[in-house]
């Protein structure tokens, strides 16, 4: 039994942190891919850029708004709802 929870503990601690950041709920999120168009969907709302591989969102003056390899444009209330979270370093 100890081996058991040995190798268990073991398994778990070299999963990658970044599991804890991925979005939660993807399906009520709606990605548009120009800012024109997620800013109709949601005209009192902010538009941020989010980068899809991380759950990470950027602001407009943020450096990496629009400049991510995967990402889409999308609402911000939406985004922060499905689970994904704001940049720390712009």
């Amino acid at each position: 039994m100890r081996i058991f929870a040995l190798t268990f503990f073991l398994l778990v601690s070299l999963l990658p942190a970044s599991y804890a950041s991925l979005p939660q709920d993807t399906a009520s999120l709606t990605l548009y891919t120009t800012e024109q168009a997620a800013q109709k969907h949601c005209p009192d709302d902010e538009v941020v850029w989010l980068n899809t591989n991380s759950g990470i969102w950027h602001s407009r003056n943020g450096r990496w708004y629009g400049n991510t390899k995967h990402g889409s444009y999308a609402c911000k209330q939406e985004a922060a709802a499905a689970g994904n979270r704001a940049s720390l370093n712009g």
